[in-house]
């Protein structure tokens, strides 16, 4: 595991940031997901050291993150906030925090180099940063995160401010990235994103963890809720006559302006066996089927509500 969490908790005052948060984490890409003040940017303050906890104990790579030097060498960190120096280039920027790391001037000028053209910055390196653009910054935080070949990435909202090409193409990096053999924690509010990113997350709300797993383990939580399905058939009136009376469903109606029959049930798999049965008797046509609520977002927004 890469990090181990027990009880862990942070105050700020009388305010929980984090609250009896016990989780473990291994290899790969896991995503920490929430809504805006669920608790992530506490949690990666604890994971690299820049707070300690207020009880409880966390270990990430075996060691205890906060004033920890060494485990420092072995994390990247990609902030949130933006602190890039406009009047450097991409490179000099890179380079000045290798140098600070403790590279040498060839070593810094090498090892910046071959970093940015990895993150997609071989054009724009040797401009400066006050002329790029969100994304093209975003790549340059990455870089500066990886140049010294950390065994674990964090990233605090690496998409916030991103239009969806910026986004996109981040995405895509963090992913190459993941695929090189890099762990990454990435946290983020966009979930869908997310959840094509990795299939492991941890939801957070409030300052605790309320679950964690696979995405498809996480949305089995969702046998608990009703779910809700929209369905496109040639004649939405019998369609919806025939699901009716089916023993597992709470509720069916028809938009008028498409004709899509919105069904809500409290066993999908058996409403799929059951829509299935009546279709091979030849008794409806169905054009398109969606369970409206098997995402990520779904699972959120019913584990919060």
């Amino acid at each position: 595991m890469i990090v181990v969490a027990e009880n862990l908790g942070r105050w700020y005052g009388q305010v929980a940031g984090l609250n009896e948060v016990s989780l473990s984490i291994a290899g790969g890409i896991t995503g920490l997901v929430g809504v805006n003040g669920a608790g992530k940017s506490t949690l990666i303050k604890l994971l690299v050291g820049e707070i300690r906890p207020s009880r409880g104990r966390i270990q990430v790579l075996g060691h205890e993150p906060f004033a920890n030097r060494p485990y420092f060498r072995k994390i990247g960190f990609c902030p949130q906030q933006d602190a890039l120096y406009d009047q450097l280039t991409g490179f000099g920027m890179v380079k000045f925090l290798l140098r600070l790391s403790g590279f040498s001037p060839a070593q810094a000028d090498r090892t910046a180099e071959a970093t940015l053209q990895r993150v997609g910055m071989t054009d724009a390196m040797h401009r400066r940063i006050g002329g790029y653009s969100k994304g093209m910054r975003q790549r340059v935080k990455i870089a500066q995160a990886i140049a010294h070949e950390p065994e674990l990435l964090i990233c605090d909202e690496p998409l916030n401010g991103l239009d969806s090409v910026g986004r996109r193409d981040i995405l895509e990096l963090l992913s190459e990235l993941g695929d090189s053999g890099v762990h990454i924690l990435v946290s983020s509010h966009v979930l869908h994103e997310i959840e094509n990113l990795t299939e492991n997350i941890v939801l957070l709300h409030r300052g605790r963890v309320l679950a964690q797993g696979t995405v498809p383990e996480v949305r089995d939580l969702l046998t608990r809720f009703p779910r809700r399905i929209e369905i496109k058939a040639g004649r939405p009136r019998q369609c919806a006559e025939a699901i009716m009376p089916l023993e597992h469903v709470l509720s069916v109606g028809i938009i008028p302006e498409t004709g899509v029959i919105k069904v809500e049930t409290r066993n999908i798999d058996q409403f799929y066996r059951d829509l299935t049965a009546i279709v091979a008797a030849g008794e409806l046509e169905i054009g398109s089927l969606e369970a409206v609520d098997a995402g990520l977002e779904a699972v959120f927004d019913y584990l919060v509500d």
